[in-house]
Order: structure tokens, then sequence, then C-alpha cells
């Protein structure tokens, strides 16, 4: 009964859609039609059985089918703004911010303040233009324990300027950035299957340059290293030392391509002594060469790498094969890389040697895949021993799918993780039971963790998901804690013009090792007007955790601290201006209807693939819709890209800053999406980890 009256409002509400939308485009009907009356051919009538008694008496025509171009359509209410719109020239956007935060961390009271600037501008002959750039200022109360004064007026700042499709000639394309910027990577060197090499930020300069008659892409890029800061508003600090680097990839021949990059870099990231990054003095250079082939069904891919300074100089090689075969995918390949070898300032895996093999089969209601890894210590002071993985998922009807995983470590000790889940969709929603555990031998560690997560069904302009888990979790040999864990996370447009979002998370625990902090960051949206807008929000932050159920001995340790209470509250004032013609239509020719693409990043803790009320978002990574229009993840993880024209186009993650060992499989990094018309399309981005 309960599906039949769904069903039934369902279909009301699709016919009150369809009846609003034949009264608001009726007018036009009505003007086409007095146009071309004369020359209009005359329907026939139908046959006296067919036609409707109620049409036949008041003479008129029965309903037919018409095919509305999109192009034709009036605007929509957002678009119909009061605000004078000025429609000349070339596309182009500017927005800009003005905030101020009042927080505490620890005992550290602080004020932040600063405004940031943004936008983008479309040129015919020097390609499309982009900027974000913000600057801050913080005023800490704490005072200073040798001093006893307090300090005061610490400012920083972030400014990014890239220039992106610029057509040369002969066939080249060019981008080139300005400002604080990640060292840019090949295809090639970001084409990783089990292994991955990141990038280092910076502040200065990036170039790539590439030819789409003989396939050579060329990229370099250096300036002063360092890291991001601040809170709402993004600002840079530059450590001592420099980055800088070269590279070229060429596709010689059909199915054929080689690259070479160079990097060297001041400085490298370790662990503290709390667990925290710290940047360690020295000097590091590393060449790595790569060459791929690609046919139809099979891929290869021979990687070398060096690296030398202050630390000695390394080797390492690896090799990486996929096939497809029918509905089966085989991955498998072998490694040696080499004891302190390093890439740039993050650390990379080293001291290792051996091979994997991994299979994957999907047809019908079946999904499953299986690997397999050697691992052997070069010194004999890391891991030796051999890592498996399985993974099955049966998807029993159209609402109902249920599966698990296995994973075996064995060397220095055994160690057993499995993960068992059912997925059901209902008139509550989506829902995801899942069991996860985790036992290490040789410590008797022994941990394991129930949890639901719950996507609520609700009307549009509304979200709202949860999660709730409670297990015992062991660490390094200590006892058990237990823990218990609730999340939320929604939002609900108010008005047209007022909304609000957040995500809350709470940790209790009890026990020797217990954590015990919560997570709130709620924000309220109001639009003051089409240009204006205010935003109100609130976070708190207290304790973090690494999990246990994390067994893969080639995957880097997450750093793991426990983080004194953080609190703030942020004001934000913003502005934004569109002009162009076509409404700044991104992506399409004047007068084109458009959607918009909206979306985030997250890292998908529990490798579903959706985004969980639980799971944490990633803020400062850049998202490129077409190569073209680029915007960064805020403080949420959210990204936005207004007035997308119909029709498909190309959205790409950069994910330079992604902590590891969380990395963005090849097919989120860079996806085919497809607009329609005034559509809010949504895009969830999960990163995922080794396990």
């Amino acid at each position: 009964m309960t599906s039949y009256r769904s069903t039934r409002q369902a279909t009301a509400r699709a016919i009150a859609s369809a009846i609003a939308l034949a009264l608001a485009t009726l007018p036009a009907y009505a003007n086409a039609a007095d146009a071309d009356a004369s020359t209009a051919p005359t329907a026939a009538a139908p046959e006296p059985e067919q036609a409707d008694a109620q049409d036949v008496d008041a003479g008129t025509m029965p309903y037919q089918d018409r095919v509305i171009d999109p192009a034709s359509l009036p605007p929509t209410e957002a678009a119909d703004s009061h605000a004078p719109y000025d429609d000349s020239g070339l596309p182009r956007s500017f927005n800009a911010e003005a905030a101020y935060s009042h927080g505490e961390f620890g005992d550290d009271r602080y004020r932040e303040y600063g405004v940031s600037v943004g936008g983008f501008r479309e040129t015919a002959r020097w390609g499309t233009w982009s900027l974000q750039a913000s600057v801050s200022r913080r005023d800490d109360d704490r005072a200073d324990v040798a001093g006893g004064s307090a300090n005061d007026g610490d400012v920083t700042g972030a400014g990014t300027l890239w220039q992106r499709n610029l057509a040369m000639p002969g066939q080249w394309r060019a981008d080139n950035g300005a400002g604080v910027l990640n060292t840019p990577t090949l295809p090639l060197l970001r084409e990783q299957y089990r292994f991955f090499l990141p990038s280092t930020t910076y502040a200065g300069l990036s170039s790539e340059w590439q030819n789409g008659a003989s396939g050579l892409r060329l990229q370099g890029g250096g300036g002063r290293i360092g890291h991001y800061t601040g809170t709402r508003l993004l600002g840079f600090e530059t450590d001592d030392g420099n980055v800088g680097t070269l590279g070229a990839q060429w596709q010689w021949d059909r199915g054929w391509s080689s690259s070479a990059t160079w990097l060297s870099s001041d400085g490298r990231l370790v662990a503290g002594d709390e667990g925290q990054a710290v940047i360690e003095d020295g000097r590091s250079h590393a060449v790595h060469a790569a060459t791929a082939w690609q046919g139809a069904d099979d891929r290869v891919q021979v990687n070398l790498l060096a690296s030398g300074g202050d630390a000695g100089d390394a080797r390492g090689a690896w090799i990486d094969a996929r096939s497809e075969r029918g509905r089966y995918t085989h991955n498998y390949g072998a490694f040696h890389l080499g004891e302190g070898l390093a890439w740039g300032s993050y650390p990379i895996n080293n001291d290792t040697q051996g091979g994997y093999y991994r299979i994957a089969y999907q047809f019908a209601r079946w999904s499953w895949n299986a690997g397999l890894d050697r691992i052997e210590s070069i010194s004999g002071d890391s891991f030796d021993g051999t890592y498996a993985t399985a993974y099955a998922r049966y998807q029993a009807s159209s609402t109902l799918g249920y599966g698990g995983s296995l994973s075996v470590r064995d060397g220095d000790g055994q160690a057993v993780g499995t993960q068992w889940f059912l997925d059901k969709r209902s008139d509550w929603g989506t829902t995801r039971l899942q069991w996860d555990t985790a036992r290490v031998s040789d410590g008797g560690a022994d941990s394991w963790q129930a949890s639901i997560d719950q996507a609520f069904p609700v009307r549009a302009g509304s979200r709202l998901s949860a999660t709730v888990s409670y297990g015992e979790l062991a660490y390094d040999d200590a006892p058990a804690t237990r823990a218990t864990s609730l999340a939320v996370y929604g939002g609900h447009d108010l008005t047209d013009r007022l909304s609000i979002d957040g995500q809350l998370r709470w940790t209790h625990g009890d026990g020797p090792s217990a954590l015990r902090g919560s997570n709130a960051n709620i924000a309220v949206n109001w639009a003051l007007n089409p240009r204006w807008s205010l935003s109100a929000s609130l976070y708190q932050n207290q304790g973090t955790q690494r999990s246990p159920f994390e067994l893969d001995p080639l995957g880097q340790d997450p750093l793991f601290m426990r983080l004194p209470r953080e609190r703030s509250a942020f004001l934000v004032l913003r502005y934004e201006r569109d002009a162009g013609r076509a409404r700044s239509v991104i992506g399409g020719a004047p007068g084109a209807a458009t959607g918009a693409v909206r979306g985030s990043v997250f890292l998908d803790d529990n490798d579903d693939g959706a985004f969980n009320a639980a799971e944490s978002t990633v803020s400062n990574l850049t998202v490129i819709l077409d190569g073209r229009y680029a915007v960064r993840t805020d403080s949420q993880g959210r990204f936005e890209f207004q007035d997308v024209a119909v029709g498909a186009h190309t959205l790409t993650v950069m994910p330079d800053n992604l902590p590891l060992p969380w990395y963005i499989d090849e097919a989120s990094t860079e996806q085919g999406i497809e607009v329609r018309v005034r559509e809010d399309l949504r895009i969830d981005i999960p990163a995922s980890r080794p396990r």
C-alpha cells in the first residue's frame, strides 16, 4: 500500500509539473501559432470514436506533443534577476568576499579578518583567465610566554592566477600559472596503479605546453616551498628552501608514449613527536622516467626513479600492466624501491620489493575482485610478508545489495580485517548496515565496529543523512577502547534566498585510549539580492583518530595526534557579478540553454562511493570544467559552476592537496558529465585509500 501511495503521489507531482510547464509556455506557443497560421498545414481531425466528447463539443483539437528547443526556453527565475546585466563582450565573472572570524585554538584566542577575490574572463586571443586570491590578518590574544605580550597582526595571503587554453601557432596550447601552485605532473606520472608520487606546494610560476599534432607535452615550474595556513580565508606561508621541476612527455608512435620529470626540493615532510607534519632540513633531487604502451585491451607502463641528496642516493623501478578480457580486468606488476627513495617533500614507498596481482569481474548482478601482494624488505628493517584482499557484491534486486571484503596480512605477525555490508533502498531512503573487524595476532589487538548510514528521502531543496557507529577499537598493543560515534549531515532551503547547511559529528570513548571529540560545521546563507549575499557559520573541532581497519603495508601510516579544542565563528559578505553574451554561459554559444554543476570532494571512508554523514570533505582542491574554468573547493569541500551550457562537458579534479594515503582513481579524476536544461547536476567525487 505504501509503495502504491508513493507511486501515485509521484505521478500526481509529475502531472502538476507538466501542467505548470504548459501554462508557462502557453503564451509563446500562442504567439508562434498566430505568426504561422497562414502557412501551417491543417491537422487531420481525429476519428469520431477516438475524439474526446468534451473536445468535440467545445470545437477544440486534442493535445499533441511538441518538442521544445532548449534555447527557446524563457530565462529561469534565478537568471531573470532585477539587477542590470551587461551582455556585451565575452563571458566573465567576478566575486569578492569580506570575512571576519573569532575563534579559539586550545588556550589561544584569535581574530581573523580579510578579503578574497576571484573570477574568470574569457578572451578571444589569450585564452581564459581565472584568479583566486585572499589576504588576511590574524590577531592573537594569547600572551607570549617569554615576552608577556600578545601576538598582534600576522598578515598572510595566497593568490593564484591561471591562463588556460591559450591557442598558439602550430596547434600548440598552453596553461600558465602564477602564485600559490602545486608542482605540475605529467599524465604518465599521475597514471599509477599501485604507487603514488605526490606534488609539492610552492609559491612561484608554472607552465605547460601541449601540441595536438605531435602529442608532445612540456611543463615546468618552480618557486619557494611552503604550506597553507588560515581558517576561512586561505593563507600561505613560505618555508626555507625552493622547489623546481621540468618535465616532458611525447607520444612517439601509435600507442607508445614516454616521459621524463626532474624534481628538486628543499626539506622533507616527516611526522613529529606528536604525529604532526613537520619539515626536516635537507635538499633532495629526483628523476622519474616512464614508457607506456596502450592497446585496445592492454596497457603496460615501465617506471624508473632515482633520487639523491643529503639523505643519500637511491634507485627504484616498477612495472604496471593492465589487461581486459571480456568481463575480467587484470592488473599486475613488480617493483623494487630502494631504501631512502624520495620524491620531493613527501614520503613515498621505499625499502621494499615484490609483486602484485589484481583481478576484477563485473557482470549483471555480480561484481567482485581479489588481489595478492608479495612484499620483501630490501634492508630487512621493514615489512616482509604477503598481503591479500578480496571483495564481492551481489545486487539481489533493484533495492537490495550486499557483500563484503577480506584483507589478510601475513608477516611480522598476522592481521585480518573484514567488512560486511548490506545496502537497502526503501521509503525511508538508502540504508547501509556495515560491520568492520580487525585482528592483529602479535599484539592481541582485536577491533570491531558496527555502523548504520542512512540517507533520508526529503523534498527538493532539502538534504539529510546520518551515521551511527559503535565498537571496540584497539591501537598498538593497547587495551581496547569502546567508542560511540554519531554524525548528521543536512541542509534545507528555508526560502528562495535563505538556506542552512551543516555537518555534526560526535565521538565518545571509554577506556585507556579513549577519544572524546566533536566536530560541527554549520552555515547559514542569505541572498540579500541577486549580487550580494551574507553567510554566517559556526565551526568546532576537537580530537582526531586513525582507523585500525587499514592493513595495507604499502600505505603510508596516517598521521595521528589529538588536537586541542578549536572553535570559531565566521561572517562573510560576498559580492558576485557576471557579464558577457549568453549570461556567461560556460562552454556554450550565445543564447544557449544552461544548467548548473555543483558537488563536493570527500574521503570515502567506507568505500561505497556515496557521501555519508560521518565522512570528511577535502578543501582547497582545484576542480576544472572543460580544461578552462577552474575553482577551488571551499572549507566544506564544495565546488560550483553556474550557467553551464546544456550538453557534454569534462570535469577534472587535480588531486594535488589530498592527504596521503588517499587518492582519486582515474575514472573520477577526469569524467564526462551531461548537463540538461535548468538542471542542478550534483557530482560528489570520492577519494579512496588502499585496502
